[in-house]
């Protein structure tokens, strides 16, 4: 039944039309008659018991994996700057009166107003003298300002008043304190993190070409994400879709072409794991993350078995090659890149300031990798011994 739900679910959201709806239906009953296997069958109470016995766990390691990093001290900005955009995440400046609560602690706000050139804004306040300087809006501006305050060797602080913020939540600020984040000026520790770039542009998070890509171009993606997502799947990964036929080198020096999706981080994502997934244990280990995602096609490097529908690995830098402009999503914006597509890593080229009472570090810094790793670790947690950093290695200088 569940293997019916999945192949009926791929094969409606890749058409649309009748096509979609017949297998949307097809795959939704396919799920219900799964759901009423376990209810009615004989095995009712154990499969019960084993679902909350998986998710009792689940939220005991997500328990035991929570992390709280002491930071490095670092002496406060004596003239820091905060930008914020009153249009990100819903209104949240306003919301949280951030512009009173910065000149509370010292901080001059300066608004974000439409038609600023926000690069223009913060190059000047460094001209004025800031000696730290801060956002508060979605991770596209986070990108513009981290990216000065790398080149000019000032403190950056992360506010998280945007709408997904997941730079913050990698850096290891508490998205739900807004204005907590804003005491990383006033007494918050210090740490070192690597910028990634394409093409010159920096990003913070990450560059995704093929279907995201293709979604985010188009005008209603904004107020309807999911359903334009769904729309601009037939177009990528339907029959006879049109992708672009970009071209790139896998770690083993053989050309491949891409598939639906390609993904470029800013240090590698977490993918599969039951804490942490989705989020990037370090920023600070001097990689790319690299993912192509694509239906299996070709042979292998090695010649043999077909090319795998998921590829992941990290290096410092990748090149993407095309015969035309490439739509790529940077960072949730949407912009359209001349080809080639060069990117590369930027290592620990800026210095973040983090409020002490944030955690300090991405909800994954200590999950670790695979089973084995998570019954050492939970023993170590057991008897007392101080969580490590998953991959964690001694400080590294820039």
């Amino acid at each position: 039944m569940r293997l019916i739900a999945g192949v009926s679910a791929w094969y409606g959201l890749r058409r649309r039309g009748i096509a979609r709806v017949v297998g949307v239906i097809v795959a939704a009953v396919a799920l219900v008659g799964a759901i009423a296997l376990i209810v009615v069958g004989g095995a009712r109470f154990v499969d019960l018991l084993v679902v909350v016995g998986l998710l009792v766990s689940l939220a005991a390691a997500s328990a035991a994996f929570t992390i709280h990093v002491d930071l490095p001290s670092a002496p406060a900005p004596h003239r820091p700057v905060l930008f914020f955009n009153t249009r990100s995440g819903g209104g949240k400046a306003e919301r949280f009166q951030l512009a009173k609560e910065a000149r509370q602690r010292g901080i001059e706000p300066i608004e974000l107003k439409p038609g600023d050139d926000l690069e223009v804004l913060v190059r000047g306040a460094v001209e004025r003298g800031a000696d730290g300087l801060a956002m508060a809006g979605g991770d596209g501006s986070q990108a513009i300002v981290a990216k000065v305050a790398a080149e000019v060797g000032l403190p950056y602080a992360c506010v998280p008043a945007g709408t997904r913020n997941h730079f913050a939540l990698d850096l290891g600020v508490d998205r739900d304190d807004v204005v907590g984040a804003l005491d990383a000026f006033v007494d918050g520790g210090e740490r070192r993190v690597d910028l990634a770039e394409v093409n010159g542009r920096v990003f913070v998070n990450n560059v995704a070409l093929g279907l995201y890509a293709e979604a985010v171009q188009r005008g209603g993606y904004r107020d309807a994400k999911i359903r334009t997502l769904l729309d601009t799947m037939p177009d990528v990964v339907g029959p006879g879709g049109s992708d672009i036929d970009m071209r790139w080198t896998g770690p083993g020096g053989h050309e491949h072409h891409a598939g639906a999706v390609v993904l470029v981080s800013n240090n590698q994502y977490r993918f599969g794991h039951a804490v942490g997934s989705g989020t990037r244990p370090r920023i600070d280990d001097g990689l790319l993350g690299i993912i192509v995602v694509g239906a299996p096609s070709g042979r292998g490097e090695n010649g043999g078995s077909p090319q795998r529908p998921m590829r992941q690995w990290s290096a410092p830098t990748f090149e993407i090659d095309a015969d035309q402009p490439v739509p790529a999503g940077i960072d949730g914006e949407a912009l359209v890149l001349d080809a080639p597509l060069r990117f590369r890593i930027r290592p620990l080229v800026l210095s973040v300031r983090i409020a002490r009472k944030h955690p300090g570090a991405s909800p994954s810094a200590i999950a670790p990798e695979g089973m084995w790793a998570s019954i050492v670790e939970l023993a170590r947690i057991a008897f007392g011994q101080d969580k490590k950093p998953a991959g964690s290695t001694p400080e590294r200088t820039a």
